[in-house]
């Protein structure tokens, strides 16, 4: 299943739903769908506000893949390059009133999936993320 949107923050519904649709298709276990939901909410705000004067006319796709025992999830933007991936990481020991501002949301995907990874292919982000189907 595959979901076009534009780099606007109105569109972001049209992935959430084409999620729900797949997983009530196939019967998938909540706790995978909810933590998928997340990661996508936060990655695909990140995108549409923080990428630069090419997301402005850009689209982004998201294609949704059953594998074996996992749902994978591969996010490709037009964005400026940004690894999530190599972001430093986020102190989260600090009082709140001394952490920098950003740099939670990417911690918060890393939390919400079981695995990720990402390329640059041509002028494109790409980011893969993958939950097993299992019901804990």
């Amino acid at each position: 299943m595959e979901v076009s949107l534009h780099h606007q923050v109105s569109e972001i519904p049209l992935v959430h739903g084409a999620l729900d649709e797949l997983a009530g298709r196939h019967r998938l276990p909540a706790r995978c769908v909810a933590r998928l939901h997340l990661a996508l909410e936060e990655h695909l705000a990140n995108i549409i506000a923080h990428g630069g004067d090419s997301a402005l006319a850009g689209r982004i796709t998201v294609r949704f893949a059953l594998e074996l025992a996992a749902l994978r999830v591969e996010i490709e933007d037009d964005a400026g390059p940004f690894n999530p991936l190599a972001a430093p990481a986020v102190d989260t020991s600090l009082p709140l009133e001394q952490k920098p501002l950003g740099g939670l949301g990417i911690l918060l995907i890393q939390k919400s999936v079981d695995e990720l990874e990402y390329w640059r292919a041509g002028n494109r982000n790409v980011l893969v993320m993958k939950n097993r189907l299992t019901s804990s």
